[in-house]
């Protein structure tokens, strides 16, 4: 009898030790399920930056490409503008070396007093050429 008492006493530390250990199993289950959740949330949080990040970079991405198509068009109105300009200029030079043009500047020096040497370094024309002008003109 004492071998079955001590059989049965064997078998039921077993079964103690064995429900220590299914015990301390599920323990670990539970911390582990826990780490598995808290590491779904943090790669869901991970994926809703990257999506944001993804939407700030495209919208980045557009925006520069509105502000290179602005500046091309800005620099086609330029380049025409430069070049009505230009042609402006060469009127205007043109209109400036013109003989009747020449003339008025020093016809109407020559009423508000300028002497004939500002008149000639205004002009560009020589002392003689501007005497005569003046001359021609009565004043």
């Amino acid at each position: 009898m004492q071998i079955s008492a001590l059989l049965l006493l064997a078998l039921t530390v077993t079964e103690l030790v064995l429900l220590f250990v299914v015990i301390a199993f599920y323990l670990r289950l539970r911390k582990s399920e826990a780490l598995i959740a808290r590491m779904q949330t943090k790669q869901e949080e991970f994926l809703n930056k990257l999506r944001s990040n993804a939407q700030l970079e495209q919208e980045l991405v557009d925006s520069f490409e509105r502000r290179q198509n602005e500046l091309a068009r800005l620099d086609t109105l330029l380049t025409d503008r430069v070049v009505t300009l230009n042609k402006l200029l060469k009127q205007a030079d043109e209109y400036a070396r013109s003989p009747q043009f020449l003339r008025q500047v020093i016809i109407t020096g020559s009423r508000q007093g300028k002497n004939v040497k500002e008149l000639s370094r205004a002009t560009g024309l020589s002392i003689d050429e501007v005497e005569l002008i003046i001359d021609q003109s009565g004043t």
